[in-house]
């Protein structure tokens, strides 16, 4: 049985919409986390002071792929 066989067998289409937007909010919720850890890991390493001091020192500017396109 798939999921969508699962979740019409299981959740009464009253609460499909309830269920199917707290669903989502905990998924959102728990990206939302573990970015935010992903984020202070890196910034407690030890090589972040210097690479961000490398990217503030790169003077050259980054074309985007469209820049240099002709024009239609």
């Amino acid at each position: 049985m798939d999921v969508a066989d699962r979740f019409l067998k299981q959740v009464p289409a009253r609460r499909r919409s309830q269920y199917v937007t707290a669903a989502i909010a905990q998924s959102l919720a728990l990206r939302e986390k573990r970015l935010a850890r992903a984020c202070d890991m890196a910034n407690q390493h030890s090589d972040s002071p210097a690479i961000e001091d490398g990217w503030e020192q790169m003077q050259d500017r980054i074309e985007e792929p469209w820049d240099d396109a002709p024009a239609r």
